[in-house]
């Protein structure tokens, strides 16, 4: 290996390092904040399950939850800071088109993952919580653990908030050349079929209408990047 690449290989790494350090500050500052709203926040997941009593059943459990409360929440609101990083970091292999395109779309990636987790928080942890926690309520008491329903809920939460991110990278991607409208167009058979196996998996009750909403919102943004792709997309230049 030459001076020259070596050289250039350890800027990358402290580059990284850099960004790492600094995403790693900002989750820890977001982090700390969260505490002083843990109550706060942890009153916000449960109110989905509306007047069940939680229990905690292990020494640490109570202070675990908290801790990944804290933690999640502080993830979330830290991912500008992330994003922002991470762009960065990419930003110098790109060309000046790319670069404008990467700032164009950091916002919609924010705006999109707080969308679907709004989105999951508003009309999937509702009707899912309250089949699960009245499911064979008539036969015995529930006494739900507080750190099971939260690490559900909050896995949900993420899960719904990068399965919105798709429009964007797929727009992206279409934009820079890399895959064009009509070529999602053409799986779009496969997509639909993925859509519900998709929704079976991350919906955790067998109510069809859940996972009719799951994949239903897939489908739609799947059509919308579609959509986007064909607007956006690279034209492909003219034969001479």
């Amino acid at each position: 290996m030459s001076v020259e690449n070596r050289q250039g290989i350890l800027g990358h790494l402290r580059e990284l390092r850099n960004r790492v350090l600094w995403s790693v500050i900002g989750i820890a500052l977001t982090t700390a904040a969260a505490f002083f709203f843990a109550d706060e926040i942890i009153g916000i997941l449960k109110a989905p399950a509306g007047d069940i009593e939680f229990v905690f059943i292990e020494v640490v459990e109570g202070f675990a939850t908290y801790m990944k409360v804290c933690f999640t929440a502080g993830i979330i609101a830290a991912m500008p800071i992330i994003m922002y990083n991470l762009l960065m970091f990419i930003v110098p292999a790109l060309n000046t088109r790319e670069k404008k395109l990467v700032f164009m779309i950091l916002p919609w990636i924010l705006l999109m993952f707080f969308g679907g987790i709004y989105f999951g928080y508003r009309y999937l942890v509702p009707p899912a919580t309250q089949f699960l926690l009245n499911f064979g309520a008539d036969v015995a008491t529930v006494q739900p653990r507080l750190g099971n329903y939260v690490n559900f809920v909050i896995n949900l939460l993420l899960v719904i908030g990068l399965v919105f991110e798709m429009p964007v990278v797929l727009t992206f991607l279409a934009r820079i050349g890399i895959i064009s409208g009509q070529w999602l167009a053409n799986k779009r058979k496969i997509v639909i079929v993925l859509a519900f196996v998709v929704s079976a998996v991350i919906t955790p009750t067998p109510d069809a209408i859940n996972q009719l909403i799951v994949a239903g919102t897939l489908i739609v943004l799947y059509e919308l990047s579609i959509w986007l792709a064909y607007l956006v997309g690279k034209k492909p230049k003219a034969a001479a």
